[in-house]
């Protein structure tokens, strides 16, 4: 594999270049979100400089930011599922794509391709249904023989083992999120091992994890306390574990918020660094 070069800004927010573009996935650049706030270093400018493309998984407030979208500029291209786009366009963004699960795009050598995902497809969801809705996607990018799939949120779909029939190298997993449940539509540590097993990808990257906190749950003494500090580093390893503990030739690159994911060093059996 000629490897990508990738950096986990945190959460679900993934740099990748490849046959040279820039993509930025889900871009959430911000220090906070509402009641939440950034608990790892707070991201450089450097850190979303040069983008040639932002994929958008998906539409709640944490995958698609418009505070870290305008931080692109309004005239950065981004692709967004498929009845995004005219919702997204009324906030002043110029050059917006729609894709739906199957189809793709091509932007000089890469490939975008659009997948399924079994995630909540309101703004608000899933408790509330009004506002814009379009149904989540993941993304296959591909380009010089490599193929890096970002999952956005989603649980398990039968279209996983579809996806690795076709051949995975690199896949962005979400392990957790920024609270101490889970909602539906997510993976867990163990169901994102049961992904792996699908998709059979030479690296699994875990993301959706370790990057922001309830102000004050991770600080302030209360029976979350514990907890949620322990959610902000486990997620990862317990998934690393269960992908060994299958015995699954995917190696796991365990990158912490904001570093450049070692894609070289992760080997089979064992945990990059």
């Amino acid at each position: 594999m000629t490897a990508p070069s990738l950096h986990f800004l945190g959460h679900s927010t993934v740099r990748v270049e490849l046959v040279g573009r820039t993509v930025l996935t889900d871009p959430l650049l911000t220090h906070r979100l509402g009641p939440l706030r950034r608990v790892v270093p707070r991201l450089a400018p450097e850190a979303w400089a040069g983008v040639d493309l932002v994929v958008v998984s998906h539409l709640h407030n944490d995958h698609l930011h418009l505070p870290s979208l305008r931080r692109l500029g309004r005239s950065t291209p981004i692709v967004v599922p498929r009845g995004a786009g005219r919702w997204l366009g009324r906030h002043g963004f110029t050059a917006v794509e729609e894709l739906g699960a199957g189809a793709s795009l091509t932007d000089g050598g890469l490939t975008v391709t659009a997948t399924p995902a079994d995630h909540a497809a309101h703004r608000w969801g899933p408790r509330f249904t009004h506002g814009p809705h379009a149904p989540a996607v993941g993304h296959l990018l591909a380009g010089d023989g490599v193929t890096v799939y970002a999952a956005g949120d989603t649980d398990l779909f039968p279209g996983m083992a579809d996806l690795g029939d076709d051949g995975v190298d690199v896949a962005l997993l979400p392990v957790w999120g920024w609270g101490p449940t889970l909602g539906p539509g997510h993976l867990d540590p163990a169901g994102a091992a049961r992904a792996v097993a699908l998709l059979r990808p030479q690296v699994a990257v875990p993301v959706h994890w370790g990057t922001f906190a309830v102000a004050g749950l991770t600080s302030v003494p209360s029976p979350w306390r514990a907890r949620m500090r322990a959610l902000l580093v486990e997620p990862p390893r317990r998934f690393a574990a269960a992908v060994a503990a299958a015995g699954s030739a995917t190696a796991v690159a365990l990158t912490a918020p904001g570093a450049r994911v070692a894609l070289d060093a992760a080997e089979p059996g064992r945990e990059g660094t």
